[in-house]
């Protein structure tokens, strides 16, 4: 700004030259000094307005950071409530900020953002008019493309709950239980386009499978541990992304979605051991289900591999399929490849405890009015077992590869 003292000095005199009064020279440095008064205050703002623009706009080197999380299911909402919870908790300075974007009105992930009114986006169309520093996806269900990845410097990292490359894909959890895996864990990786659950490894835990769980009690378990290496990884991301590895291209394996074609049960293939551990995988999804009289039945309360008297278990061991009622424990028991199976329950038209079923379709009284040799089969889907308004022949084989 100018100096008053410095103008009466340097001006006054060339002033007063060109016939102006002290009055008008008095005017014309009042003038000037607002004049410049007016441009400091318009520099100074332009000079805040850059450095904030240019404080969001470049990346943070280090926590606190800001976050674009990508999820749907319950599994995704257990490390969704902890970034939101390092969110508040300013102290632990990890979370800056954390905006949501998620698929369904009725997904887990949504219906969370919703109640604790967390920032929210609907796939695809998402806001990028914030800057984030790095995206976290947990169990999300779509390719995320490369310009989107891009955006964020520190990339986009994914919870996966398996030890990859074993069990890429959306449904690792079900497929460690069907296959008996007694070890598994949660992989942090960056992901990259166009391909699910190939990119570099950050960290990696191991966790021992207990015995006789279910597909939703380890999810539950690999969905809390995730959660936590999740935040151990944001506290260290820079360090755990200058030593990532790739993932070896040995043992990679594929978990494709559940779907209703695993369910059915193959009598003549499946052992006992196999039939528990797709009961625990699926079975609270996607009931088990085989053929009775050509139509489909579905199989409930499932009790484990049973044993069998043995004047039965003589008469009907070389025959799978075969059904028998047990009053004692009020169980139906199937014969699969190496052994005997039990139901409590079964749905056939409608719900039917073990005793309803055996007094309506096993009973003596009953078998005798029946035409056919085998009523007392459980018959194998691929046998395509028809009658009228049974099965449809030109649906699919259930083949042993696709469990």
């Amino acid at each position: 700004m100018w100096n008053l003292n410095y103008l009466k000095v340097i001006d006054h005199g060339r002033l007063l030259s060109q016939g102006l009064c002290r009055n008008c020279i008095g005017r014309w440095i009042s003038t000037c000094l607002r004049q410049s008064h007016v441009r400091h205050r318009r520099d100074v703002f332009l000079l805040n307005r850059r450095n904030s623009f240019v404080s969001q706009t470049q990346p943070a080197s280090k926590p606190p950071w800001r976050i674009l999380f990508f999820g749907s299911d319950d599994f995704a909402v257990e490390s969704l409530k902890l970034l939101h919870a390092y969110r508040d908790d300013t102290k632990a300075g990890v979370i800056d900020s954390l905006e949501v974007v998620t698929l369904s009105s009725d997904a887990p992930v949504r219906k969370y953002a919703e109640q604790h009114k967390l920032p929210l986006h609907q796939w695809p169309d998402v806001d990028f008019s914030t800057q984030f520093d790095v995206g976290v996806v947990v169990s999300f269900g779509c390719l995320i493309k490369e310009n989107i990845i891009n955006k964020m410097p520190y990339g986009i990292l994914n919870v996966h709950p398996s030890l990859l490359p074993r069990w890429r894909g959306p449904a690792p959890i079900f497929h460690t239980v069907l296959h008996g895996d007694r070890v598994t864990g949660v992989t942090i990786m960056q992901i990259r386009p166009k391909r699910f659950d190939v990119g570099p490894i950050l960290q990696q835990e191991l966790y021992e499978v207990p015995k006789n769980c279910t597909a939703e009690e380890l999810g539950a378990t690999l969905a809390f541990v995730g959660a936590k290496m999740l935040m151990d990884t944001l506290r260290h991301l820079p360090e755990r992304i200058a030593n990532r590895k790739e993932q070896p291209k040995e043992g990679a394996t594929f978990a494709p979605k559940i779907s209703s074609r695993m369910a059915w049960i193959t009598w003549e293939e499946h052992s006992c051991d196999h039939i528990d551990r797709l009961c625990r995988a699926i079975g609270s999804r996607i009931p088990l289900k085989t053929i009775w009289m050509g139509n489909p039945i579905k199989l409930l309360d499932f009790v484990g591999k049973c044993s069998v008297p043995f004047p039965v278990a003589s008469h009907l061991s070389a025959v799978p399929g075969s059904v028998c009622y047990q009053k004692e424990s009020n169980t139906l028991l199937v014969r699969c490849k190496d052994g005997w199976v039990g139901f409590k329950t079964v749905k056939f038209k409608k719900r039917l405890s073990a005793a309803d079923f055996f007094n309506g379709y096993l009973h003596q009284s009953v078998l005798k009015k029946s035409p056919s040799p085998n009523t007392c089969l459980f018959h194998s889907y691929k046998e395509r077992c028809q009658s009228p308004g049974g099965l449809n022949s030109n649906m699919p084989l259930q083949k042993k590869t696709s469990l």
